[in-house]
């Protein structure tokens, strides 16, 4: 028998899905999936990034603590880059070193 997760009354199908309901924000917005994406879809999910990043700022200032540590979060996130995505993207023989 499988344990079943719910937040918010909604079910969970795995870790990353749990903590994504959890938290509230779409990981792959803010980091980018995992599999490439086209330029034209690069841009407006950077795009819609910016805008809800701005929101949840704007939130926190106004004394959302929850939309302001959400807002760091999403920061960082913007910072990362997937470690199978980076590992897709390197080539043998092409570095410096070759």
């Amino acid at each position: 028998m499988r344990m079943r997760m719910f937040v918010a009354g909604q079910e969970a199908h795995g870790d990353f899905e749990f903590a994504e309901l959890a938290l509230g924000i779409d990981v792959d917005l803010f980091r980018g999936p995992l599999e490439s994406e086209t330029d034209d879809e690069r841009a407006a999910r950077k795009d819609a990034a910016r805008d809800v990043l701005a929101d949840l700022v704007a939130m926190g200032e106004a004394g959302d603590e929850i939309a302001g540590w959400d807002a760091l979060y999403a920061d960082a996130l913007t910072r990362t880059v997937p470690f199978l995505r980076a590992a897709r993207g390197r080539q043998s023989g092409t570095g410096e070193a070759a």
